[in-house]
Parts: C-alpha cells; structure tokens; sequence
C-alpha cells in the first residue's frame, strides 16, 4: 500500500502474512474485510487521515479490457464477486478494497488501473491450434506499461512511439511485445502460456497434461495447484524463494542451478519469439519484476538475447508509482476513466 501526495510518496508499507493467517479462508474474496482493516489501521498509526482525493487499486482478473484507467462501478464490483472471475487471486481484492475505502469518504472517486486482463492481442495472436481454445493473456500490464512509459520518458521519447519486448520476472514471468503503445501479444502467465517461472508450470506437453487429468492421481484442484502455486521451481526445487535458490547455487548445488538455467532458457525462448511478432523491429529489450535484483539472472538472460536489440533492467516493480501517476492523470483532467460494462 501507499499515500501519495500528487507525485510524492507519503507512506510506503508492504504488509506480509503468514501461511496460518490465510489459510482459514477458502477464497480471496473471504479476505476483503481482514486486509481493509489492515490498510485502515496502517493510515491510523501513521496519522493518516481519511481525506483522499482518490483510491486505486490494483485490477482483479474480471473480463479481458483494454488498457487505461477505470472507475470502479457496480458491474465491476459484481463481476469481481460473482459473475466473471476465472481464478482465486489475490488481486481481485484490489477494486474491493479500494471502493469501499473510497465510498467512506465524500467526494473521493475510485480507479483500478491496467489489470492483468488487459487484453490488446492482435488477430492473429489470439488463434490457437484448436477453436476450442483461443489464446487469452493474463500478464503484468501494470508494471509492464509503468517500466515501459518509464523508460520512454529516460530516452525523451513517447511510449506510444517505441517497439519494445518487456519480460516481468516474478513469481509468474510475462513477456509482451508492445508496438507503439499496444501490447500486440503477450503470454497467459498465470495458468499455462510461456516459461515456467517460480511457482508456475508454463507451458506444459497436452497430451501429457490431458492422461494426468485422467489418471486418477488428482483431483481437479489439486491439478490446478501444479499448474499454478506448486509448480515450476517449487516443484522442482521444494521452494519458490529465489533467493534462497541462489544460495543453494552459491554453495554448489548443481540440480538447482540446472532447474534455474532451464527455467531462463525458456524464458529467453519465448523473449526470442516476441522478436517475431515485431518482425525484428525492437528499441529494446526491458528486463523487471523482483528477479531483475540478480545479477546471475540478467546476465543469463543477456547472453541470449543481447542480439536481438539492447537490453535494460528496471528492477522490482513499480506498480505504487503506477497508480498514482494513473489516478493522477485522470484527477488532473489529462485522461478519461473509461467505464467497465
């Protein structure tokens, strides 16, 4: 969570749980009145007033929309709750939390911002191999589209006049190809497209995947926990803790180094591929997300693609800034919300 001033941060606070904190509720959404109450009592003890102009939140997985900046409204909130909500995230607390904050104070509206869903796949890249199935992207487009305006505004240039391929590297890795300011393709990184990453399976063999479901071995949420949650270096490795990974290699643990070098060469893979989609018309290449910290990551990653176009970090994430700077736009009568329907 965070209070800005117009463009300056007031208060940073990351606000962590244990396992045993969470585990007594069956879906996120359950969770709404614990972590409202834990932002409300961090503004108490902060001498924070309820006194904002605006509450934004990070968007939930409702339906896919194009990018930008929504004003949270009923539909939205019902969706979250019941209608179209494919996954049990923490991130559909988001709109929640930030609307009943908002609804308590007069005059103050309420936002989500470029949630994963934002979908602006170009034609060709929503067709799959089977009619059944269209390709949809779950992605980072928050911090995406935040590191990307980011390093437009560093070279004096606009976002929406670059072609850029943006990997997030976190716990789900995301990779986009953005031509002039639209994401034309980009993975589903949260259930089943592209590398596999921390604790996400990625990409899977089908035929494989489809005799598991039959095997009897699992149920179907158990199946779904080892495509996402116990899964990719979790799986392999017992835990999703990157750091502690690269402790391990650090003391010459070579399985774990073999799981992470694989995990990047796919992850290069699939950055090689966005290459194509640009037709090999790339400003650059941008590297974020919390694995962006090590050093053995990026330059793993750098020695295959470094020829594909120059390569930048932008480590962490900076979706706090992203949200002000989106409420802001809109507060200052530079942008529109756009209405969720």
């Amino acid at each position: 969570m965070a209070v800005y001033e117009d463009e300056t941060p007031i208060l940073l606070r990351n606000i962590t749980h244990k396992p045993d904190e969470l585990s007594k509720f069956d879906a996120i959404t359950e969770q709404q009145d614990l972590r409202r109450q834990l932002v409300l009592d961090e503004l108490q003890r902060s001498g924070i007033p309820l006194e904002f102009d605006a509450v934004i939140g990070r968007g939930g997985l409702v339906k896919p929309i194009s990018g930008g900046v929504y004003e949270i409204n009923q539909r939205m909130l019902d969706d979250t709750l019941h209608g179209c909500v494919m996954h049990n995230h923490a991130c559909n607390l988001g709109c929640l939390i930030a609307h009943e904050i908002a609804s308590q104070i007069p005059g103050c509206r309420s936002f989500i911002a470029d949630p994963g869903v934002v979908d602006e796949l170009s034609p060709l890249a929503r067709i799959s191999g089977s009619p059944l199935m269209p390709r949809i992207c779950i992605w980072h487009a928050l911090n995406q589209r935040a590191i990307a305006r980011r390093y437009a505004r560093g070279i004096g240039k606009e976002y929406e006049d670059l072609n850029l391929i943006i990997c997030h590297l976190g716990g789900g890795i995301s990779v986009a190809a953005h031509e002039h300011g639209r994401a034309i393709d980009a993975n589903n990184a949260l259930d089943g497209e592209g590398p596999f990453s921390p604790e996400r399976a990625g990409s899977l063999p089908a035929a494989d995947l489809i005799r598991l479901c039959f095997s009897g071995k699992y149920n179907e949420k158990q199946l779904l926990k080892r495509i996402a949650g116990k899964a990719g270096l979790n799986a392999h490795l017992g835990t999703n803790d990157m750091r502690e990974i690269l402790e391990r290699i650090n003391a010459g643990d070579t399985h774990a180094q073999q799981i992470v070098e694989a995990m990047l060469y796919h992850t290069a893979k699939h950055i090689a591929a966005e290459a194509a989609v640009l037709c090999g018309k790339i400003d650059a290449i941008l590297l974020t997300g919390g694995m962006a910290h090590s050093d053995y990551v990026v330059s793993e990653l750098r020695r295959r693609i470094g020829f594909l176009a120059p390569v930048y970090t932008f480590p962490g994430e900076d979706e706090m800034e992203a949200l002000a700077l989106n409420a802001l736009s809109v507060l200052r009568g530079k942008r529109e919300a756009k209405v969720y329907d």
